[in-house]
C-alpha cells in the first residue's frame, strides 16, 4: 500500500476531472445533467473542501430513468444469459483494473479509512463475477409431477427495478444489489446517497466500457426526498431494492403502496455481541472491536451492544478500555490509520450528541466521546460502560465508532437483554459451549448470526434482518427470489376427469 503522499497525489488526478465537470446523470447510454439545470455540492468529510458539484434530479429526470429501462427491458430480459454473463464479467474486469481509483475516491468521499476499503472494490468485483456465473441459470425452475399433470416452474424478471444505496461503503453495496438485478435480466435506476456520489459514476463508466447496452442501468443523483421520492413512486418501477435507515425504509413503503412495489429493506440494527465466560477471550475482544470501530461503525452490521458475563468483565472491560484508546484516528488515506472521519457534519452531530445523553442516562464514558481536532468530522472512539438496556444509548442506532457495554449473571439474562430490541439485524455468540450455542443461537432474533467468528460474509448465504432491520435477503438465489417473478405451468399427461357444468 503506497504511503499517503503517495496517495493524495493520485487522489488529485482522479478527482481533477470531477472538479471540472461536476457528477452527473447517465439516462439512456448518455451522461446528462439534471434537466432542470440544479446541482448540489459535495465536499470531503476530510477536511470541508469541495469536491464537485453534483446533478441534482427531479420527477422529470427520474421519469427519463424509468422511461428508459423500460424501452430497454425486453432486450435484456431476452438476451441469453450467458451473454449476459460475460458483460457482467467484463464489468468485474473493470472494477479491477480500478481498483486503486475507486478505493482513494471512496476514501475521500465518505471518510472510510483505506486499510479498509483498498479491498472493497475487489469485493465488489467478485459480487459481480458471482452472480454473472449465475446468470444463464437465473430461470432455470423445477419439475413437479402430480397424478395428472406434469407441473413446471419458471423464473422472470420482475422489470425495471429501483435501486437505492447508502453512503457507508456505498460502490461495493451498489454492486451487491445491482450485480443480481442484472443477472436476473431486470433494467436498473439507481439512486446513490447525496453525500457520497463520485463512485457511483465511476461504476456506470465501468459497465458502459463492458459493453452493457444503453438503457440497462440508468444513473439519476439527488436528494432523497426529491429523486429518491419519484423513484419509488414511479408507476414503471416494479420494485425498489433500498439500503439505509428504518424510518426510511418505511417512508418507503407508504410511498411505493400506491403502485403496490415490491420492496426489499436493508435496513437498521443495534446488534449484540454476547461474550461468555467459557468464551477465547483474546478472540472475542478481537471481534468485538473489529465488528464495532471497523468502517468508523458506520456499519450495519456492527456489533454495537456488548454483553459479557459479570465473571469476566471487570477484566475483559479494562482490557476493552485500553484497547479502544489505542485506536489510530487520522487521514483516511493514511495507510496507518484505523478510524477516519464521520461522513458528514449532520451525521457527526447525531453521534456526537449521544455523549452527553450517555452521561444523563448514568452511564460511564471509558473511552473517547470526543471530536478529534478542529477540522472535518473526526469523532475518537467511544466506549460506554455500566450501562442498561432501557437506555437510548443501548435501543437506539448511533452508527458511528460508539461501543455501548452491559453485564450479565444468566444465559436467559442474556438473552433477555439481546432479544429486547427494535432491530434484528445480526448477533455474535461467543462460547464454548456447543450445546449452548445452538440453544442461543435458535432463540437469538436476529436474521444473521456468528458464533466465534466476527461478520464473514459468504454471497451463496442469505443476509438480512428481522423486525426493524429489514425485509427479504441478499445473497445466492435469495437475491433472485426479489428480482424476479415464480412461474407455474400445468402440462395434463393424459384426459383426466373433469367435472361438466350445465351439460
Amino acid at each position: 500500500m503506497s504511503d499517503l503522499n503517495s496517495n493524495v497525489a493520485d487522489l488529485s488526478g482522479y478527482l481533477a476531472r470531477f472538479a471540472r465537470d461536476g457528477v452527473m446523470n447517465h439516462i439512456g447510454g448518455k451522461a446528462c445533467p439534471a434537466l432542470s439545470g440544479s446541482t448540489f455540492d459535495n465536499a470531503s468529510p476530510v477536511d470541508e473542501s469541495h469536491i464537485c458539484v453534483v446533478a441534482r434530479s427531479d420527477g422529470a429526470d427520474v421519469d427519463a430513468a424509468a422511461r428508459a429501462a423500460k424501452a430497454a427491458f425486453g432486450a435484456w430480459r431476452d438476451m441469453d444469459g450467458t451473454e449476459r454473463k460475460k458483460i457482467l464479467h467484463r464489468i468485474a474486469d473493470g472494477i479491477v483494473e480500478r481498483a486503486n481509483e475507486i478505493a482513494l475516491c471512496e476514501c475521500w468521499d465518505t471518510g472510510q479509512a483505506l486499510r479498509f476499503m483498498s479491498k472493497a472494490a475487489l469485493r465488489a468485483a467478485d459480487n459481480f463475477r458471482f452472480f454473472a456465473d449465475k446468470a444463464p441459470s437465473a430461470r432455470d425452475g423445477q419439475m413437479l409431477p402430480s397424478q395428472t399433470l406434469m407441473n413446471v416452474t419458471t423464473r422472470q424478471p420482475i422489470g425495471p427495478v429501483g435501486i437505492i444505496t447508502p453512503w457507508n461503503t456505498p460502490f461495493m453495496l451498489s454492486t451487491w444489489k445491482i450485480a443480481p438485478a442484472l443477472a436476473a435480466g431486470c433494467t436498473v435506476v439507481h439512486k446513490p446517497a447525496e453525500f457520497s456520489p463520485v463512485t457511483a459514476s465511476i461504476l456506470m463508466e465501468i459497465a458502459e466500457d463492458a459493453g452493457l447496452p444503453a438503457g440497462v442501468w440508468n444513473l439519476v443523483n439527488g436528494l432523497g426526498e426529491e429523486a429518491g421520492k419519484a423513484l419509488t413512486e414511479h408507476p414503471d418501477i416494479k420494485a425498489i431494492a433500498f439500503v439505509g435507515e428504518s424510518k426510511t425504509g418505511s417512508m418507503i413503503m407508504k410511498q411505493g403502496a400506491d403502485t403496490l412495489k415490491r420492496v426489499h429493506f436493508e435496513l437498521g440494527g443495534k446488534n449484540p455481541v454476547i461474550v461468555f465466560d467459557d468464551a477465547d477471550l483474546d478472540r472475542a475482544l478481537d471481534a468485538a472491536i473489529f465488528m464495532i470501530y471497523s468502517l468508523n461503525g458506520e456499519r450495519c452490521t456492527s456489533s454495537s451492544r456488548l454483553l459479557v458475563q459479570s465473571t469476566i468483565a471487570e477484566e475483559f472491560l479494562a482490557k476493552l478500555t485500553k484497547r479502544v484508546n489505542n485506536i489510530r484516528v487520522g487521514h483516511p488515506l493514511d495507510p496507518k490509520t484505523e478510524i477516519g472521519p464521520l461522513i458528514h457534519k449532520t451525521h457527526f452531530d447525531k453521534v456526537t450528541s449521544y455523549f452527553d445523553l450517555a452521561r444523563s442516562e448514568g452511564a460511564s464514558i471509558a473511552a473517547g466521546g470526543k471530536r478529534v481536532g478542529d477540522k472535518g468530522w473526526f469523532v475518537a472512539p467511544t466506549l460506554f460502560t455500566g450501562a442498561s438496556n432501557d437506555m437510548a444509548i443501548a435501543q437506539q442506532e448511533i452508527f458511528g465508532p460508539v461501543l455501548t457495554a452491559m453485564t450479565f449473571e444468566t444465559e436467559d439474562e442474556a438473552l433477555c437483554i439481546a432479544n429486547d430490541s427494535p432491530y434484528g439485524l445480526t448477533g455474535y455468540v461467543w462460547t464454548n459451549d456447543l450445546t449452548r450455542a445452538m440453544r442461543f443461537t435458535d432463540a437469538l432474533e436476529a436474521g444473521m448470526i456468528w458464533v466465534n467468528s466476527e461478520n464473514v460474509r459468504h454471497l451463496p448465504t442469505p443476509f438480512g434482518g428481522v423486525k426493524a432491520s429489514g425485509i427479504g435477503r441478499d445473497g445466492g438465489d435469495w437475491s433472485f427470489d426479489f428480482y424476479m417473478e415464480q412461474k407455474h405451468i400445468g402440462f395434463a399427461t393424459g384426459q383426466h376427469k373433469i367435472p361438466r357444468l350445465g351439460a
